[in-house]
Order: C-alpha cells, then sequence, then structure tokens
C-alpha cells in the first residue's frame, strides 16, 4: 500500500491544509479507532447536492423525474468506485487484516464510501466552494457526456409499472447462485411472473445487476417496447 499522500494530493488537485482529514477520510472502519464513516455520510450529501445544482444549470428544460435519474446515475456507488480508481484511491486505503486478504481496496462498496469520505474531508479542510469545484472538475467529462435519454426508466420499474398497469402481481426475483470470491462475485438471478411460462435469467456483479437484467429479458419476453 502507498503511504505518500502527496502524490494522491496531487490526483485530487487539492493540498490539504490538514493531511489528517485525507488520512482519516482513507481509514475504513476495519482498521480500528477513528474511521471514515462521518466524513462518508458527510461528502455523500454534498456530492448530491453539487450534482443536482450542476444538473439544474445544464438541463433547463429537464423534469424533475429526468434530473433525479440523472442524478442518480452519476452519484451512484458504481460510478463513485469508477471516480476513486481513476485516483488509485484503493492503494492508499487503510484497511484491517480480513479487508487486506479479501482484497477489501478492489471493492465497490469500499471504494465509493472511501471516495464520499474525501470528498467530506475536502468540504471540512477547504470549504465548500473549493470543493463544489473539484467534485464538477472531477465529473467535467461525465456531465458533458450526458443527455436527456439518459433518463430513461431501468428494466426494474419499466417491468413493475407494465405489470400494475395490468393489474397483475409482480414480479418475483430469485437469486439461483453465487460464483466466486467475496470480492469478485457473480450473481445469477431468476425472475418469476405469473403471465410467462419461462424464468427470464439475469447474471450480473451484483445482485441489483443480476435483477436488472432478468427485468430486461422479461420484458423482451413480453414483448415491452421502452
Amino acid at each position: 500500500m502507498k503511504t505518500n499522500l502527496q502524490k494522491l494530493c496531487n490526483q485530487l488537485g487539492y493540498s490539504f491544509n490538514d493531511i489528517e482529514h485525507l488520512n482519516l477520510a482513507l481509514t475504513h472502519r476495519s482498521f480500528g479507532g477513528s474511521n471514515n464513516e462521518r466524513l462518508e455520510f458527510l461528502g455523500d450529501s454534498i456530492v448530491n447536492f453539487v450534482i443536482a445544482e450542476a444538473l439544474y444549470h445544464q438541463f433547463t428544460e429537464a423534469r424533475e423525474g429526468q434530473l433525479s435519474r440523472l442524478r442518480a446515475r452519476l452519484v451512484k456507488g458504481v460510478t463513485l468506485a469508477e471516480l476513486a480508481r481513476e485516483f488509485e484511491l484503493g492503494d492508499y486505503l487503510q484497511l484491517g487484516s480480513g479487508e487486506l486478504k479479501s482484497g477489501g481496496f478492489r471493492r465497490d462498496s469500499i471504494l465509493a464510501d472511501a471516495m464520499e469520505a474525501v470528498i467530506g474531508a475536502i468540504y471540512i479542510d477547504g470549504g465548500m466552494d473549493i470543493c463544489r469545484e473539484r467534485i464538477l472538475i472531477w465529473y467535467a467529462e461525465r456531465l458533458r457526456n450526458l443527455d436527456l435519454s439518459d433518463t430513461q426508466k431501468d428494466p426494474k420499474t419499466l417491468l413493475q409499472e407494465y405489470l400494475q398497469s395490468r393489474q397483475q402481481a409482480l414480479p418475483k426475483y430469485e437469486v439461483i447462485s453465487v460464483e466466486g470470491d467475496a470480492h469478485d462475485q457473480t450473481f445469477t438471478v431468476e425472475c418469476e411472473i405469473e403471465s410467462l411460462t419461462s424464468r427470464p435469467l439475469g447474471i450480473g456483479s451484483s445482485r441489483r445487476n443480476a435483477e436488472q437484467q432478468a427485468a430486461k429479458k422479461a420484458l423482451q419476453a413480453l414483448n415491452v417496447k421502452k
């Protein structure tokens, strides 16, 4: 694990007045003692606000639901974990021995939480203006690449609304198998719908992703168009 935080500061584009704020942001609860959970809580609220504000000004004709879906896409765990990987954040995390052995520094949830904690740390150390500036720079390309077609509802939501509109029972999702190590699992999920004789299968790196894939196949089987 890397211990030189100056390189990370350079990658983040921010030099801390008190480097202990960054050190705390990188300390997972498994490490023992003070950890990054409180900073994570703060950073989660800040990134949601900053991205919401940016979307409000970027998409002046968008409806509330569209803005909400765009924001959800940008601040979800997978996106935050991608951002953390761009900064090689996993190399700087302080983890307990169990998390180290299981590859916690590669796990999306831990990386996403740490990214939020770093945002919280920058806010505490330098204030809201600099924190907003950093977030917008980090997200600049992602924001540029957005358009309102990205606000389409996800397959699970579409399937649920389709069935409800026809007064049919909601789909049931069942995990058929989970394969792989704890930090690199593959889920297989089955979707049961009363009006279908088959049970579409979805495969993904998380239960949620697998359920979305199963719902997508169910929509195809029902011939439902987005």
